[in-house]
């Protein structure tokens, strides 16, 4: 099993909607980097850390889980969708989504700030700048930030 962060803003998309929608597609990825993690190393069952970023603040607040393999994202055909590429291929298509699944809201939320005052998160992806919408987290830093989330605000 891998461990990942997704980002979501929560006006766009956030964990209660997610909780309602139960499954939903993880659509509008428009980076390289992040559609390859997601297109060549994401698995089903992978766990998930459901970030809300652009918010105040910004932080982890739910688990999800990668409910299926990578299928093309549709939003980057249609035109009217503010994901739209147009240099996008049908037959050959530039950009993918993943199947995330609700598994859990956090006790509280984790927030960024909190998340850089520890030594045993130093080299998360997400404190070094990282404006990727999906990054690889580690099984350490995964279980840390679910323990900080048991702890009282």
């Amino acid at each position: 099993m891998q461990y990942w962060l997704m980002k979501s803003e929560p006006g766009e998309y956030s964990i209660d909607d997610l909780e309602r929608d139960g499954t939903e597609h993880w659509d509008g990825v428009r980076n390289y980097q992040a559609r390859n993690l997601m297109r060549d190393r994401m698995e089903v069952g992978d766990r998930v850390l459901f970030y809300h970023s652009n918010a105040k603040p910004p932080g982890v607040v739910g688990i999800a889980e990668i409910a299926s393999g990578p299928y093309p994202d549709h939003t980057q055909f249609d035109p009217a969708d503010k994901h739209y590429d147009p240099k996008s291929d049908p037959g050959d298509p530039r950009w993918i989504m993943v199947d995330v699944r609700f598994i859990e809201k956090l006790p509280r939320m984790v927030p960024l700030p909190e998340l850089r005052e520890y030594e045993e998160l130093a080299d998360m992806v997400l404190l070094n700048r990282s404006r990727l919408s999906v990054q690889p987290v580690t099984k350490e830093q995964f279980e840390f930030i679910l323990e900080l989330s048991l702890e009282p605000e």
